[in-house]
């Protein structure tokens, strides 16, 4: 309690609190009302950087979950090895930052081996960081690759509370592997996609050192997500009180999608009865 007090409520409130303020750190708060949050609304910067998160979120989320749920399946119809589960998880135990770094130079237009491999079979080289219409699309599979073992693990453990007799039951009548992933599986794991979807989309939305470390929200902001921006506006240009404004309006904005999903996917509900 005392831990969630002071690194998360006190936080909270007082970011709260500096949302209604014209702060600089360099001066004593001073109370503004509603004035950050008119200011927000006719930012073009502000929504045009949550448009960028958003592309994001859907590039990101849509590959690992379809990534996630193969790996997890194949995990528990073909094997349920230790050692491989411990594989997969490898890339999620490395700092965001040190994956960042590494694909980066690995994706380098000039000496980068992966457009070095493109260029050998005649498809490169590709400004993968550098070009508008490729980063975003880049930023979000070096986090798949890094994310979704974590995710195909908790998939994993869905399926193992899946009775192995319904699937019996289907063979018997006859239903093959795909009918029975499409009949049995993803209705079942309902109530674990609906918690993995939730924790990856608020995660994703939350995306910053990928960015901070390969392309500082270039190029021409092309990848300068929401997260970046709030970033900017209070550490580079010291304007706390609308960086805070921001960060409220990200967490109306998170708890709205939430909501959405838990009542979409029925998360708490359970077709296992």
């Amino acid at each position: 309690m005392l831990g969630f007090a002071v690194f998360y409520l006190w936080p909270t409130i007082r970011g709260v609190y500096l949302s209604f303020t014209d702060y600089s750190l360099l001066t004593p708060p001073e109370w503004s009302g509603l004035s950050n949050y008119t200011k927000l609304i006719g930012d073009g910067s502000f929504w045009s950087s949550l448009a960028v998160t958003l592309e994001y979120v859907v590039i990101n989320i849509g590959v690992q979950t379809i990534v996630a749920v193969v790996l997890a399946v194949l995990m528990h119809r073909l094997t349920k090895s230790s050692f491989l589960r411990g594989v997969l998880l490898l890339p999620y135990l490395v700092a965001n930052v040190v994956v960042a770094l590494v694909w980066y130079w690995m994706a380098d237009y000039t000496l980068g081996v992966a457009n070095q491999f493109l260029g050998w079979i005649g498809l490169g080289p590709f400004g993968f960081f550098g070009e508008e219409h490729l980063v975003i699309p880049t930023i979000a599979l070096v986090n798949v690759w890094r994310h979704m073992g974590y995710t195909a693990l908790l998939i994993f453990a869905g399926l193992q509370a899946i009775p192995r007799s319904l699937y019996e039951a289907a063979a018997v009548d006859g239903s093959t592997e795909w009918r029975s992933f499409w009949r049995i599986t993803l209705p079942l794991l309902r109530p674990v996609l609906a918690m993995v979807l939730v924790i990856t989309v608020i995660g994703s939305f939350q995306i910053f050192d990928t960015v901070a470390v390969t392309t500082q929200g270039g190029p021409a902001d092309a990848s300068k997500v929401i997260y970046y921006y709030i970033f900017e506006k209070a550490f580079s240009q010291f304007d706390f009180g609308y960086a805070s404004a921001m960060g409220v309006a990200l967490i109306v904005i998170l708890a709205g999608v939430s909501m959405l999903q838990m009542r979409l996917l029925r998360a708490g509900e359970s077709d296992l009865s």
